[in-house]
């Protein structure tokens, strides 16, 4: 490889000096040497663009070229590559990335919410032009799960991938968990630690890791991205209560995306599950990711590490300006978009699956026998019951059950059987219990 300082530089613009482009000035300042000898050339920051250009980031941005209008930045001379860490899957975000690729430069973003809803647009434009497009920094902070999917098992049929993609639900699950606190309890100390938004939305209900997931998919089985269709349930609904009683099981509770490739249908769901404690997802604590990927040569993989944050997330970021300027650059989907196929939606109801039930009821006769003879006439067999204590100061009960492995179609027809019940007094809840 030619010495790096014979080559010419890459020259990067940076659209956003929040926690991760300020990161990556840092990063880039800090490492400079290593980075431009593993890159075989330099990797110089020539213009940035904020909303405030007054506002203390912890770096100097004086000494670049500034643009109010951040998709100015798309048709600067001396850039080669944009990054888009603005964030929002339309807007600006967009414009700026549109434009980028449209002009044959090269684009590197973190933003999953626009990759899941546009990629395959950008991925199109990328290949039309000839430009990289990357976003390792998308799914999983400074994990490299893109690369290690779309490269490390490229030689491999993955049947399965799956794992924790949102930092904030592990770490207020993890944290319940320890405590014994209720999830409304566990949101506010993350919110005030700052491990959750002030609006948590798209973590606690699940969107965040449906984005990633979906990104994963296909990048992970050759699919089209379709993040419309994957189904995804939060973790509002699980209570303390649930945490011992998975505890006392031999189970944590984690929220788990996964998705899986067969007969020509994309299954993608992210939902709280039941998982062993002997499983490899079970020790993951706090605001940590993990991402299990199943090769049918290379067995299980496990990729672990820090979700989000201004250092991993930049070393992502960073990690593919470096393939950039190494001219190692390839499908951004690990295929041509055309070569991607159309997977439609798979139908889940005849898969087979242990799962965990609570259902809160009115503490009186026969509310029990009530609930049995609905699994019974639903063909769920149940392996474990549990009836916690002998009501609250409201008169409720839970009742707990763990079923034997059947299909996920027994457990809906027996909640449907239930649907209306006056012994409910709130809607119950089922977490699947994931395979070892």
């Amino acid at each position: 490889m030619p010495d790096a300082s014979s080559l010419p530089p890459l020259r990067i613009a940076i659209a956003g000096l929040g926690t991760v482009g300020a990161g990556v000035i840092r990063l880039l300042d800090t490492n400079r040497d290593l980075i431009a000898a593993r890159a075989g050339r330099g990797l110089e920051v020539t213009a940035v663009s904020a909303r405030d250009r007054t506002k203390d980031r912890g770096v100097n941005h004086e000494r670049f070229s500034w643009e109010d209008d951040m998709t100015a930045l798309a048709s600067h001379d001396d850039v080669d590559v944009v990054l888009e860490l603005v964030g929002g899957s339309d807007g600006p975000a967009l414009a700026l990335s549109r434009a980028t690729l449209a002009s044959g430069k090269g684009l590197v973003t973190a933003n999953k919410a626009m990759i899941a809803h546009h990629g395959l647009e950008l991925a199109r434009e990328a290949e039309a032009k000839g430009a990289p497009l990357k976003f390792e920094a998308a799914v999983a902070g400074g994990i490299p799960v893109v690369k290690g999917l779309r490269e490390g098992t490229s030689a491999n049929a993955l049947t399965k991938v799956y794992g924790i993609l949102n930092g904030t639900c592990n770490y207020i699950l993890s944290e319940m968990e320890a405590t014994g606190a209720d999830f409304s309890e566990t949101l506010e100390a993350a919110q005030r630690l700052g491990y959750a938004e002030a609006d948590p939305t798209f973590d606690i209900e699940g969107i965040d890791a449906a984005h990633k997931l979906s990104i994963l998919a296909a990048i992970g089985f050759g699919a089209r991205v379709d993040f419309a269709n994957v189904r995804t349930t939060g973790i509002v609904a699980v209570r303390a209560a649930d945490i011992a009683q998975a505890d006392a099981l031999g189970f944590v509770i984690r929220l788990i995306a996964e998705a899986d490739a067969q007969d020509g249908t994309l299954l993608q769901r992210v939902r709280p599950c039941l998982v062993a404690k002997d499983h490899p997802l079970a020790p993951v604590y706090g605001p940590t990711n993990a991402v299990v990927a199943e090769g049918n040569f290379s067995g299980r993989l496990l990729f672990q590490g820090a979700g989000a944050g201004d250092g991993p997330t930049a070393s992502a970021v960073v990690a593919d300006l470096i393939d950039i300027a190494r001219e190692e650059v390839g499908a951004p989907f690990s295929m041509p978009v055309e070569q991607l196929a159309p997977l439609g939606p798979a139908d889940s109801a005849g898969r087979l699956e242990r799962a965990y039930l609570r259902f809160t009821v009115n503490d009186r006769p026969g509310v029990l026998a009530e609930i049995t003879a609905a699994m019974r006439d639903a063909d769920v067999s149940i392996e474990s019951l549990i009836q916690q204590g002998r009501g609250n100061a409201d008169g409720e009960v839970l009742v707990a059950m763990v079923t034997h492995e059947g299909p996920e179609s027994s457990v809906a027809k027996a909640l449907e059987l239930l649907d209306g019940s006056d012994s409910r007094t709130a809607p119950p809840l089922v977490l699947p219990i994931l395979p070892n």
